[in-house]
């Protein structure tokens, strides 16, 4: 039994969703992972990962466009604004999304479905530096 831990980052400019499965995929292959469990863990409260279709584009514009119209950015509605107008909003977005997900390796492969994909979900509107954290646990 073997476990191993990455520091992810990645840099988002704005609310949208950023790809990551292809950096997952080579770190597994690197590291010649054969069969166990990778956790991935969001060390943010204004961001989410999550696992989604990863063909057409549309499915993340209506995503982002989706949760904008469920959790409006309007201060009005909240007390917690220090840090601008996306600040709470984006802290309900990733309260209703996930901060960890965990998936299976079989035979050195991640098992995704044929049309899903793994993203970074940023809600906030400014530029940020997020890290995610791979640990995998296995043979």
């Amino acid at each position: 039994m073997k476990q191993e831990f990455f520091n992810f980052n990645i840099n988002t400019n704005g609310q949208k969703l950023y790809g990551f499965t292809d950096e997952l995929i080579q770190w597994i292959k690197k590291n010649n992972f054969k069969d166990g469990i990778v956790n991935l863990s969001i060390h943010h409260t204004s961001a989410s990962i999550i696992v989604q279709e990863n063909a057409d584009p549309d499915v993340q514009t209506d995503l982002v466009n989706y949760f904008n119209k469920l959790v409006p950015m309007n201060k009005s509605l909240y007390t917690h604004t220090t840090e601008g107008i996306d600040d709470m909003p984006a802290h309900i977005k990733s309260s209703l999304t996930n901060n960890q997900i965990t998936l299976s390796i079989k035979d050195g492969l991640l098992m995704l479905g044929t049309w899903q994909g793994l993203y970074l979900f940023e809600h906030r509107l400014a530029p940020q530096s997020r890290k995610i954290i791979f640990h995998y646990l296995g043979d």
